[in-house]
């Protein structure tokens, strides 16, 4: 028997990608633009923090595989 189990965590880490790249590209922005007011530092490590839990929890649905007993 096959039973589909969606990632609990892939629609979160899917919406995690999608802030934190807007995010990052706005700060980018302002670093090349008003250097003064860019938070660029704090951006790293909130994309490095995003990666941290992309590799850990994953973002795409996982298939699992049970076979009857």
């Amino acid at each position: 028997m096959k039973t589909s189990v969606k990632n609990q965590y892939a629609f979160a880490n899917n919406i995690l990608i999608a802030l934190v790249s807007a995010v990052f590209g706005y700060n980018l922005y302002q670093a090349i633009v008003h250097p003064d007011k860019s938070h660029i530092a704090l951006s790293l490590i909130l994309v490095v923090l995003t990666s941290i839990m992309i590799r850990k929890y994953g973002n795409q649905k996982m298939k699992e595989k049970e076979e009857d007993q």
